[in-house]
C-alpha cells in the first residue's frame, strides 16, 4: 500500500523521475544558499532576485519563444545586472541598497510581465511565471545537474571567506580584500540557481525552494554546517512529497512542493529546537542562552 502511494508515480512515469531529478538538484544548491540569506538578512534579496530575472527571460522568449538556452542566457543576464545596479545605486546615492533593490525589483516584474504578454498568450505567462516542474526535458535537468555542480563547488572554494563576511564582514574587510569578490560570487550563484529554478518552478515559486528549507533549519539548528544539510534534507523531502501529493491528488506540482516546504517550516517553527515556539515556553537554566 505504502509502496504503491510513495514509490510507484516514480516507476510507473518518466516525467514524475524528471521532476523528482530537477527537484533534488534545485535542493542540494539552492537550499545551502537560503541558509547563508538568511544569516546575512539578506532574505528579501532572494525574491527580488527571482523576480529580478523576468525580463531578461522575457526578452529570451520574445526571440525564441520557449526557447532554454535564450531564456536563460537573458534571466541570467537581468539578475546580475540587477544585482550590480542595485549595489551601485546604493553606494552612489543616499538610497539603502534594500530600497534600490526593491525599485529594480518592481520594475523588472512590471516590465517581465508586460514583455511576455505582448506575444505570449495568458498559457505562456502561467509558464514563465510558475513553471512546469512535470515538462522538465534532458537539456533541463542537464542545466539544473549544472548549476548545482557549479553551485557546490563554488560553496566549498568560498566557504570560509563566506562563513567570515556573514559573521563579522568588518573583520574580513580589515584582513582581507576578498570581502568584494566574496559578494558578487555569492550573488551570481543566486543568480544561476534562481534561473535554474525559473526554469522548473517559475519566477514566482522559484525563490521558496530556497528559503522555506533554509529557514526551517534555522530554526532547528545553531551550527552552520549542520544547517546547510538540513536545509538540502527538508527542499528535498519537500520535492519528493509535494510531487507525491500532486500526483494523487492531481494538483499542480510547483505550488504543492512550495507549500510542502511551507508544512514543514511551520511545524520547524513549532518543534524546532533551536528557535521554535516550544522552546521559548521552555523554562531556560539560570544564565542559559
Amino acid at each position: 500500500m505504502f509502496s504503491e502511494l510513495l514509490i510507484s508515480p516514480f516507476v510507473e512515469f518518466a516525467f514524475m523521475r524528471r521532476a523528482l531529478v530537477g527537484a533534488t538538484a534545485l535542493a542540494l544548491a539552492g537550499s545551502p544558499l537560503g541558509v547563508f540569506l538568511i544569516l546575512r538578512r539578506m532574505s528579501l534579496t532572494g525574491d527580488a532576485m527571482a523576480h529580478a530575472i523576468l525580463p531578461g527571460a522575457a526578452i529570451g522568449y520574445l526571440f525564441a519563444g520557449l526557447s532554454l538556452g535564450p531564456m536563460t542566457i537573458g534571466g541570467l543576464a537581468a539578475g546580475l545586472i540587477v544585482a550590480v545596479g542595485s549595489g551601485v545605486v546604493a553606494r552612489a546615492t543616499i538610497l539603502r541598497e534594500d530600497a534600490s533593490l526593491a525599485a529594480f525589483y518592481l520594475i523588472s516584474l512590471a516590465l517581465g510581465v508586460t514583455l511576455v504578454s505582448i506575444r505570449g498568450s495568458n498559457i505562456d505567462l502561467l509558464h514563465v511565471l510558475f513553471g512546469s516542474v512535470l515538462a522538465l526535458d534532458d537539456a533541463t535537468l542537464i542545466l539544473l545537474a549544472a548549476i548545482a555542480s557549479v553551485t557546490m563547488a563554488g560553496l566549498a572554494l568560498l566557504y570560509r571567506p563566506l562563513v567570515m563576511e556573514t559573521v563579522d564582514p568588518g573583520f574580513l574587510a580589515s584582513v582581507s580584500r576578498a570581502s568584494g569578490p566574496t559578494q558578487i560570487a555569492f550573488l551570481t550563484l543566486v543568480v544561476l540557481n534562481l534561473v535554474g529554478g525559473f526554469q522548473a518552478l517559475g519566477t514566482l515559486l522559484a525563490v521558496g525552494m530556497m528559503m522555506l528549507p533554509a529557514a526551517s533549519a534555522r530554526l532547528i539548528s545553531r551550527d552552520m554546517t549542520a544547517m546547510i544539510a538540513i536545509a538540502a534534507a527538508l527542499g528535498w523531502l519537500a520535492g519528493y512529497v509535494g510531487l507525491v501529493i500532486s500526483f494523487h491528488a492531481s494538483l499542480p506540482s510547483g505550488p504543492v512542493i512550495i507549500l510542502t516546504a511551507g508544512a514543514l517550516y511551520l511545524l520547524a517553527l513549532i518543534f524546532g529546537p533551536a528557535g521554535g515556539l516550544l522552546r521559548g515556553l521552555k523554562p531556560r537554566s539560570h544564565l542559559e542562552a
